[in-house]
């Protein structure tokens, strides 16, 4: 049989080591409600200007006329699958489907406007050009988004990046399936299978076997993980799962040799019509992404001002209170599993720690300072996160980053521990406010530590994160398990 160069796409994604922004349906939608609105609107009040004599009373009826024709547009935009990631990428291929919901809007208006016996009031000059040249504004804008869309596509900032892990002849069959399906805005960026012994499928690189996923995973780009394994295969699936849950990608599970010679029916999001069945997601996606992003900027920001004076006494009374600097920093181990230096202020004797070992403090520890007892009760000593937040590597909420060697230890004793490294580590957290802060002298401690971070990262919510701020505060008015 001819080998069939594969590639996701008619064209070569090049890598993009920042600024890259994958793609997602969720978030490509929102945008598309966001430019109908504008366009329907924005339609309607331009045409009124032009075709209509302004005072007050005929603006509030023209107002609620294009009001009830864009919420009508939408739904019916909804019910019509306008919103589908297919369709917004390609817009030309729905014009029907535009043009009757923008009639069904128009007739629906005008039947309500006879029923209320208000019909006399409305220009028909209005109407009828609305009605035409909402069709034209409305698709005109979806192809500029499309076009904006697939250009950023082809220089690599909306893409995702994919691996497929199993058997040989899966993924040989499954590479071939996405030569002819051909996804706008996905790169098959490696290969992993259970015997590695060519360096490439077709023009993809094989990478490894199993056991060297999560190592690419966490030096690289990877957004999704599709899993081709024969569906018989339940140990090797069971295993690669348990595998990649602690990863913040999505897992698919490919189909069996016997599906990847059907049709399928399109899934409503980026992998077009390769048949695939979602297993798992990445804790945050889409506008979750943006949303934690905003809330930690917006936040930090605010927390920063009111701090800063604040944080300089403490720094001051630091420095007169012993010597050394007024700043403690350490190693920890963050978001995919990542080190990065977090900051503290410094709340014990200025001396140099024993090599590789991280000793937590303890209650009446003699290292504590008197400032650095109060600041730890308080948990004062943790305001310099603020700048980790600002800078990206942490957040206000998410599951308490450890020391190193504490990683070390403790993933080799809990299953799943690296699971909390979903999401980025935070200032606060679900097991902090659950009594679960402070000191960690039993492995059955750490456990329920690591269960709450787990629930977290898999239960995110705007609201969750807003209800840990408020019993976080609490907890430091008690000064519980902080010492």
């Amino acid at each position: 049989m001819k080998r069939v160069p594969v590639e996701f796409g008619v064209r070569r994604l090049p890598r993009v080591a920042s600024g890259r922004y994958p793609v997602s349906a969720s978030v490509v939608s929102g945008i598309a409600v966001g430019i109908d609105s504008l366009a329907i609107v924005g339609t309607g009040i331009a045409l009124y200007f032009q075709f209509v004599s302004f005072d007050a009373e005929s603006l509030s009826i023209y107002m609620a006329a294009i009001c009830s024709i864009w919420i009508t547009s939408l739904m019916l935009f909804q019910f019509s699958e306008l919103y589908r990631f297919e369709a917004i990428v390609r817009p030309l291929s729905n014009i029907d489907k535009f043009v009757i919901s923008f009639a069904t809007g128009i007739l629906l208006l005008l039947a309500a406007a006879f029923a209320l016996k208000v019909s006399a009031t409305f220009s028909r000059l209005w109407v009828g050009t609305f009605g035409i040249a909402a069709v034209f504004v409305t698709i005109g804008a979806r192809l500029i988004v499309s076009w904006v869309v697939l250009q950023l596509s082809r220089l690599g900032v909306f893409s995702r990046n994919v691996i497929i892990v199993g058997r040989k002849r899966h993924v040989s069959r499954l590479l071939e399936r996405v030569s002819r399906v051909r996804p706008e805005f996905v790169l098959v960026t490696a290969l992993f299978v259970d015997h590695p012994s060519d360096p490439a499928i077709g023009e993809t690189p094989v990478k490894g076997g199993f056991a060297d996923i999560p190592e690419f995973v966490r030096t690289d780009q990877v957004d999704d993980v599709v899993i081709a394994l024969p569906w018989s295969a339940e140990r090797e699936i069971l295993a690669l799962l348990n595998q990649l849950r602690e990863l913040p990608v999505n897992v698919y599970l490919g189909s069996d040799l016997i599906g990847l010679k059907l049709d399928f029916r399109e899934p409503p999001d980026h992998f077009s019509g390769m048949p695939m069945v979602s297993v798992f997601g990445h804790p945050m996606s889409g506008w979750a992404i943006a949303i934690k992003t905003v809330e930690d900027y917006v936040l930090g920001v605010m927390f920063l001002i009111i701090g800063a004076l604040p944080m300089a006494a403490i720094a001051l009374l630091i420095r007169l209170n012993s010597a050394g600097p007024a700043l403690f920093r350490q190693k920890r181990f963050g978001f995919n599993n990542r080190e990065f230096w977090i900051y503290k202020f410094r709340t014990m004797q200025h001396e140099p720690s024993p090599q590789g070992k991280t000793v937590q403090a303890t209650k009446d520890d003699p290292r504590v300072t008197m400032i650095g007892r109060l600041l730890r009760r308080t948990s004062l000593d943790e305001l310099p996160q603020l700048f980790n937040v600002l800078n990206g590597t942490m957040s206000l909420v998410g599951p308490r980053p450890h020391a190193v060697d504490h990683n070390e230890e403790y993933s080799q004793l809990i299953r799943g521990y690296f699971a909390r490294h979903r999401v980025k580590p935070g200032m606060t957290g679900w097991a902090q406010v659950n009594g679960f802060r402070g000191e960690t002298d039993a492995p059955e401690k750490m456990e329920a530590r690591v269960r709450y971070d787990v629930y977290y990262a898999e239960n995110w919510s705007l609201l969750f994160d807003l209800r840990i701020l408020f019993q976080t505060l609490v907890v430091l008015l008690t000064g519980r398990n902080a010492y």
